[in-house]
Parts: structure tokens; C-alpha cells; sequence
């Protein structure tokens, strides 16, 4: 049996397509008038972006090699001990002949809770923006069927916001009850 922990392609989970070159430095010399902030946990790159500055990352990151966005998610960050923003979007991306992953984020606050869309980099951005959407609020700006996907249109609240009541604000009363036999 193979070990779970070899690199199957034989490359350094730091060396990308695009050379000798790792993904880190690629993206660096890209984005030289960015603002990045790198940090590592266990192995794992993490790159903080401004706002305005994620199409780009996200781009470049494409092009460094990181051809598939395994998942978008966010966090809210009330509450959060010495957070200084509300919103934090996370975008978990892989190397598929590598191995190696990268993740990007990204800080948000109310009022402007808007990002541009990752579809036109990763057309698998679909449904996760959408389900970001459904459950923080935060809008993607430019994505082409953007309505809500888990939750039914009307409803107007987002559940995964910390300040959202644990028993919710009486939604699940407004909503006509759908048996067995009428599904």
C-alpha cells in the first residue's frame, strides 16, 4: 500500500507549473503593488487580500497553478477576541497534479458586504457563492444566477450571522407546511 503522505507527482507541494518557482513568489511578483499578508499553519499558505485586490489574487493564483476551488465559505466574526473586521471569506483552492493548497481570504464589513464573483476564474463558484450568500449576506457582485439556493426566496434573514436569534425571528411560522404526500 502506498504511503498516504507520499507525493504521488513527485513534485514539492511548494513548486508550481510555472517552473522552478513556487506559488508563494509567483504570486508575489503578480501582485506587487498588493497589499498580501502570508501566513502558514501546518504546511498550508494563507494569503489575506484586500477587498479590491481578490479578483486578481484569485487570477493569479489560477495561473500559479491552483486550478481547482475546492470551497468558499465565511465567517463572522463578531464577537471574534481582537477581530477588527466583521466578515472574513475564505476561498480553499488545490493544485491538482501537486497537491498543494492555498488558501486566500479576504475581510468584509457592513454596509459594503459586496465581492466581485469568482465565476468567471472557476465556473464551480456557482453554487458556493450562492450558499455563502444564503447563509452571511454577502453578495456577489456579477454572478450570473444569483438567488438564493438553500433557503426559499422570501426568506430575508441570513442563519449563519452571530447576531441571528438561536430560534430564529419566527420565519419557520410564515412558511405554509408541506406534508409527505404533497411533495
Amino acid at each position: 500500500m502506498a504511503d498516504p503522505t507520499s507525493n504521488p507527482a513527485g513534485k514539492s507541494p511548494t513548486e508550481s507549473p510555472v517552473g522552478q518557482t513556487t506559488t508563494r513568489s509567483f504570486i508575489e511578483s503578480r501582485l506587487a503593488n498588493s497589499p498580501l499578508t502570508w501566513s502558514e499553519f501546518r504546511g498550508q499558505q494563507r494569503l489575506c487580500v484586500k477587498a479590491s485586490d481578490l479578483t486578481a489574487a484569485l487570477a493569479v493564483a489560477r495561473d500559479a497553478g491552483m486550478d481547482q476551488l475546492i470551497d468558499i465559505t465565511a465567517v463572522d466574526l463578531l464577537e471574534y477576541p481582537g477581530a477588527t473586521d466583521r466578515f472574513e471569506v475564505v476561498y480553499l483552492l488545490l493544485n491538482t497534479e501537486s497537491g498543494e493548497r492555498l488558501i486566500v481570504k479576504t475581510h468584509l464589513n457592513e454596509p459594503e458586504l459586496n465581492l466581485p464573483s469568482a465565476m468567471p476564474i472557476w465556473f464551480g463558484a456557482d453554487w458556493l457563492e450562492r450558499e455563502v450568500y444564503d447563509m452571511f449576506g454577502i453578495v456577489f457582485d456579477g454572478h450570473p444566477n444569483f438567488k438564493r439556493l438553500l433557503l426559499p426566496q422570501e426568506f430575508e434573514s441570513f442563519p449563519l450571522r452571530k447576531d441571528y436569534p438561536v430560534k430564529g425571528r419566527g420565519e419557520r411560522h410564515n412558511f405554509p407546511v408541506i406534508t409527505r404526500a404533497e411533495s
